[in-house]
């Protein structure tokens, strides 16, 4: 259930890209739709059937962590972005 956080999360930076569209959020969008597909490929992986491990509260953690290192990922991707002016152009801060 590691994927429940980032699934959730891509959800709802869906329905807030729906109504704001820029590239920043539209980013961090996939990329939590990359965690939740990294969670549920993780327990299908190791013959978790119907996605449910034994020790559920221990997964439910750990989506909590992968949601909070997506968000700190993108965070540094757009402080990079601020300091390199070629990243800058595909990140424009004027969306």
């Amino acid at each position: 259930m590691c994927y429940l956080g980032p699934t959730t999360a891509a959800i709802v930076t869906t329905f807030m890209w729906k109504s704001k569209k820029t590239l920043r959020l539209f980013w961090l969008m996939l990329m939590f739709y990359g965690g939740s597909l990294f969670g549920v490929i993780d327990h299908l992986w190791n013959g978790e059937l119907f996605l449910v491990s034994e020790n559920w509260i221990k997964d439910l953690s750990l989506g909590a962590v992968i949601t909070v290192g997506i968000i700190l990922a993108w965070a540094g991707i757009l402080a990079l972005a601020k300091r390199s002016p070629s990243l800058n152009t595909y990140l424009s801060t004027t969306e």
